[in-house]
């Protein structure tokens, strides 16, 4: 069972990702969409897992990529946002969700469109 410290954390981590996910695709050329979709803490607040939708399909692995890449950053911003409220940053692990692409999936299979037809 999540704590209320957890659920606080991960709600602030979750938000600031957001809005810099979101300012970087403002300013970037390439119309990529990079979503923070769910964020886990642990309950010694040692870890987060972030959770992230990234849109179109075909820049998954790129983005994904660039992201572990540059993981001490990201883990620098979010130590400045973070600073007053907790005494440690979590170390941040990123996982892609394709939450989203099962649920598409598992649609088209049941209109009988996907490798599956009904029999």
């Amino acid at each position: 069972m999540e704590s209320n410290r957890q659920r606080k954390v991960a709600q602030i981590i979750q938000e600031d990702f957001a809005e810099l996910f979101r300012k970087q695709a403002s300013e970037s050329k390439q119309s990529i969409l990079v979503s923070v979709s769910d964020v886990k803490v642990t309950p010694d607040l040692s870890i987060a897992k972030i959770y992230l939708s990234i849109f179109p399909k075909e820049h998954r692995k790129a983005v994904m990529k660039e992201i572990e890449e540059n993981k001490a950053q990201y883990r620098n911003f979010i130590g400045q946002k973070m600073a007053k409220q907790v005494r440690v940053i979590p170390n941040l692990n990123f996982y892609l969700d394709t939450t989203l692409d099962d649920v598409e999936k598992l649609e088209r299979e049941l209109r009988g469109e996907g490798d599956n037809p009904i029999l």
